[in-house]
């Protein structure tokens, strides 16, 4: 089996174009965002990741000329140099700084026969529409233009090469909309690839963090013939578990399941203890949740404790909030395709459930308590999967700061 990493020649940006290219991954930028963020920026990298900017209004995101144009895209800033190949395989150190927090990874060409053996391990299913557009999007550019946040169990080793990486001057560095800085260092020494390619081979397993699609699609390549198997590799930056900083992942439902607002109140009554709150408020603790609806915020906390008995994926509160609420009190069915219910990443606060709601977008609004990453490892261990947007991580990895090509 090939190393869990290696180094790769990276396309990226010059040091003077990266604040130009950054830009937020494209699962988080909705095609309204994206058009707002490139005016004036004709190196964002949004024209690559987030192409249907550059169509005719209305055309359909998964549409063939979506991916030709990302394509063109993505070509054109190589020809204008904005873009560049690194000479020589290397290893970079990747750092994000978002207010006070601060974390500090590997980049790196990550094994896809790892990944498909479970030793590079996912805890997500991930949906066919998205894995496939992925796919082709990878197809089209000739290159993995968008990084996978991966986890990896604290390493000394790992740690002291990194802090020696990054005392010279990053070769990119780039602040992105959210207000998170993006230091990239490469490495590019010989025996520092090398020791830190030992370091993650004494490693028994590292963990998808964020970017299940995005892996998922580079395996599906593979399969399909659509990259060099001999080059099976995806692109990864792999921080230190205790590094990572998990938010919550709230739930939004369309309607009511043709209940009233009391007689809402009252299922949810027999299972939680309900009281209303004066304000917006976020839970407290692991089996205890918020919810507005009418216009009031609510606390929900759980009768009955869960039993500790039952396995780490049951015991979660995503698990438990479908299981005793969003099931059997408003019909939500598979959450990966029931069309009633949606999902909002914690970096959009409480407002954001609330304006899913007055807008009329939703009619209920659950927050939850954020997901530990302990339990993330203990899922994927026991060989186990979450249920769909149970984590929401931040900060994000940028785009466009380094790409991973198809071609050696």
């Amino acid at each position: 089996m090939p190393p869990l990493i290696q180094p790769f020649r990276a396309i990226r940006p010059t040091a003077r174009s990266a604040p130009d290219v950054a830009a937020r991954p494209y699962d988080v930028v909705t095609a309204a965002e994206a058009r707002e963020q490139v005016q004036g920026k004709p190196w964002s990298f949004l024209h690559v990741s987030r192409a249907e900017i550059d169509c005719p209004p209305g055309t359909d995101p998964y549409d063939s000329a979506v991916y030709a144009a990302a394509a063109q895209a993505f070509a054109r800033m190589q020809a204008e140099g904005v873009l560049v190949r690194e000479d020589s395989p290397a290893l970079y150190a990747y750092r994000m700084t978002a207010g006070s927090h601060v974390q500090t990874g590997v980049a790196a060409a990550a094994s896809i026969e790892a990944y498909e053996c479970n030793r590079i391990r996912r805890h997500e299913l991930t949906r066919p529409d998205k894995e496939r557009d992925r796919t082709r999007q990878i197809a089209a550019v000739g290159a993995h233009t968008g990084p996978v946040l991966v986890a990896h169990p604290p390493s000394e080793a790992v740690t002291n090469a990194l802090a020696a990486a990054t005392t010279t001057t990053p070769i990119a560095d780039a602040t992105t909309v959210d207000g998170t800085r993006h230091q990239v260092w490469a490495i590019t020494e010989a025996a520092a690839i090398e020791h830190l390619v030992g370091a993650f081979e004494a490693m028994p397993a590292i963990y998808i963090a964020d970017g299940h699609h995005r892996s998922a699609a580079a395996a599906r390549l593979v399969r399909e013939g659509g990259a060099p198997a001999v080059d099976a590799r995806f692109l990864i930056v792999s921080f230190p578990a205790d590094e990572l900083r998990v938010l919550d992942y709230n739930r939004v439902v369309r309607d009511l399941a043709s209940l009233s607002v009391d007689a809402l109140l009252d299922r949810i009554a027999e299972t939680f203890a309900v009281a209303p709150a004066p304000a917006a408020c976020r839970p407290e603790k692991r089996g205890s949740f918020t919810m507005f609806l009418n216009g009031g915020w609510y606390r929900l906390e759980l009768r009955q404790p869960p039993s500790p008995d039952l396995p780490a994926r049951e015991r979660l509160d995503v698990s438990l909030l479908s299981e005793y609420l969003l099931t059997p009190v408003l019909g939500i069915g598979d959450p990966r395709t029931d069309p009633r219910i949606d999902f909002v990443g914690g970096g959009r606060g409480l407002v954001g459930l609330e304006e899913r709601v007055r807008s009329g977008d939703a009619a209920v609004a659950f927050a939850l308590y954020p997901t530990a990453f302990a339990d993330v490892i203990a899922v994927a261990d026991a060989g186990d999967v979450m249920p769909p947007k149970s984590t929401w991580f931040e900060p994000k990895l940028a785009d466009g700061l380094l790409s991973l090509p198809l071609a050696p």
